[in-house]
């Protein structure tokens, strides 16, 4: 089972800027994301663990898709795309860099500016599916000097859907740090893990899939959502949009 997963970049990381070349179109540059970083999903002592991007994880996405640029994740808000020659990204030495150009001519993309310019927006994030990660336990010093051990993803590949310049970055105490642990452990399918976190974050069980079970595989839920498939079908909608092989 994989679903749609999202991860945030502050303002100061993601390096975002408004480029102006002259007489050229404004455009904006940045990272959506960076390699050998380590972020904690969720609590990493109790609930969550930590993750960091490998360098190289975008490149067979990079020659295979077709992402957008868009604001706060709106797929009625594009501001450039790949295939119209829009929208750059690279893998550099930092991360996934972004290079886009801004048409004007879109009240949105004024308002993108007007609010880079005025320091509301406050990061970068992209949303991914994961397709290679492999897990390791690591060592960390907690803050009042002991030491404890703890859960390191390392994801590998990723099929990247969009890059967005976002408002609100999802911090890892919201749902949306909550569903991220979910949707990792779910990729997992390491039941024994779910029991643990469970015992922290119960809601942690709505992701959970039983060995040899098929239909609630496809009926994965956000805590406080209605069965019904609606995460599988949702991402069968963005392979599709995306023009992304599943």
């Amino acid at each position: 089972m994989r679903t749609e997963e999202r991860r945030d970049l502050t303002l100061a990381t993601a390096g975002l800027q408004v480029r102006a070349d002259g007489d050229a179109a404004p455009g904006f540059t940045g990272h959506a994301a960076v390699f050998n970083s380590r972020t904690a999903i969720g609590n990493p002592l109790t609930w969550g663990f930590y993750e960091e991007i490998a360098p190289g994880a975008f490149s067979k996405t990079l020659d295979e898709g077709d992402a957008r640029f868009l604001v706060d994740h709106d797929t009625r808000m594009v501001v450039s795309r790949v295939s119209a020659g829009s929208l750059r990204l690279v893998q550099d030495q930092l991360g996934l860099a972004v290079d886009a150009d801004l048409d004007a001519e879109l009240s949105y993309v004024r308002d993108l500016v007007t609010n880079l310019r005025n320091g509301n927006i406050t990061g970068m994030s992209f949303g991914f599916q994961t397709v290679k990660d492999d897990w390791q336990t690591v060592e960390i010093e907690t803050k009042d000097g002991d030491t404890a051990e703890a859960e390191l993803r390392v994801i590998r590949e990723v099929k990247l859907y969009e890059v967005s310049a976002v408002t609100f970055p999802a911090y890892e105490d919201t749902d949306a740090g909550l569903r991220s642990v979910g949707v990792a452990l779910a990729a997992r399918g390491d039941s024994a893990a779910f029991d643990r976190r469970a015992r922290y974050r119960p809601e942690l069980l709505d992701f959970r899939r039983e060995p040899g079970e098929t239909t609630r595989g496809t009926d994965v839920t956000q805590p406080g959502e209605t069965t019904g498939g609606r995460q599988a079908r949702q991402m069968e909608l963005l392979a599709a949009r995306y023009r992304l092989a599943r």
